[in-house]
């Protein structure tokens, strides 16, 4: 079976919430989601599923509506931030050295206030389930840089939980064996936005 592992689209920077950040899609980020749903239309994808949080499940809304299928949203799948009183993109944190980034860099996760290895059991545990719930068939699975970075990092067999930084609506591909072998067979597809600005 494929997984389509894909980030959400660019949401709203969200500071000082009362309760857990879970910002909507921007302006830019719907049309990145539109291009998603435009440059995957053409592939036989049989389900889609999505984290619970909105730019998640906003991302994967036009996808599921063209495909004409009901998106399942998976606990399992959500970011290590999902209580975060803030939301700061990924990449204004790295521009900017924000102590978060640097914690990232460094595999400080504890700094973060998150247990590396409960997180990354939940996502590939998270995961590995889809895959098996769907032998032969292609899935795509709309959520979170850091659970992308967890799981390819799984796939590969690599020692440190985050290596590279996933582009809004990129799609990682990884083949899985009914026997259970994972392989990657691409990382971090972004053809679909080539022109939009």
């Amino acid at each position: 079976m494929e997984l389509l592992l894909i980030r959400h689209a660019r949401p709203f920077r969200t500071t000082a919430t009362e309760g857990p950040a879970d910002p909507s899609l921007d302006p830019v980020g719907a049309r990145q989601a539109a291009r998603l749903s435009d440059w995957l239309a053409r592939e036989e994808i049989d389900a889609v599923y999505t984290s619970p949080l909105a730019r998640a499940r906003e991302t994967a809304a036009p996808l599921a509506v063209r495909l004409g299928v009901d998106p399942v949203i998976d606990e399992g799948v959500a970011e290590w931030d999902r209580d975060a009183p803030a939301y700061i993109p990924m990449e204004e944190l790295r521009a900017t050295g924000h102590p978060w980034w640097r914690a990232m860099a460094a595999g400080d996760w504890e700094l973060l206030g998150v247990d590396p290895e409960a997180f990354g059991q939940r996502v590939v545990t998270a995961i590995d389930a889809i895959a098996a719930r769907h032998p032969s068939q292609r899935v795509a699975v709309v959520c979170h840089g850091g659970v992308i970075n967890v799981y390819v990092a799984e796939v590969l067999g690599l020692g440190r939980r985050t290596f590279f930084q996933p582009a809004y609506t990129s799609i990682s591909r990884v083949l899985v064996s009914r026997t259970g072998v994972r392989s990657l067979e691409t990382l971090n597809e972004r053809a679909h936005l080539r022109d939009l600005a």
